[in-house]
């Protein structure tokens, strides 16, 4: 039998590289309610509108999608809650200064399952990218799918 419950999860936010030039990366704990990392576990996870922000100097993300787990009952969870960031306050404190410059904006990219088993999300600070970087990444992007498409050949 085959288990749908898996720990090898790696649900990447695609849109956010091409949207946005990722400056550095951080990886964060997250809190989670019982049935939300069971929907992790199946898969069940939208990254695409998530974005982080600060309150009280705690960081919250928003907008991710964990789906209802499907043999959840009544103490099932929201699938579109905001849920709290756990990072180091020396993490916490560099991250709220990066913030609050101009343009710059904190966002999910990343949300796996580690060896130990426990959820994490890799988040990144990121700059919007302008129209002619975007026609860029889409040239970078046909060239190397040219070159494999040769490489194969």
């Amino acid at each position: 039998m085959k288990n749908r419950f898996s720990n090898d999860i790696n649900i990447r936010n695609k849109q956010a590289s091409f949207k946005y030039e990722l400056i550095e990366k951080f990886i964060a704990g997250i809190m989670l309610k019982g049935t939300e990392i069971k929907s992790i576990r199946e898969g069940k996870v939208n990254l695409q509108d998530g974005y982080c922000y600060f309150n009280n100097s705690e960081c919250f993300v928003k907008g991710i999608n964990i789906t209802a787990y499907s043999q959840g009952t009544h103490y099932n969870h929201e699938a579109a809650r905001e849920r709290k960031l756990l990072l180091k306050k020396s993490e916490l404190d560099k991250l709220e200064a990066k913030v609050e410059e101009k343009g710059l904006t904190l966002l999910p990219i990343r949300l796996f399952i580690n060896e130990r088993g426990l959820a994490k999300l890799e988040i990144a600070i990121g700059r919007g990218k302008k129209l002619h970087d975007k026609r860029e990444s889409i040239k970078e992007k046909d060239m190397k799918r040219e070159l494999s498409k040769i490489k194969l050949q």
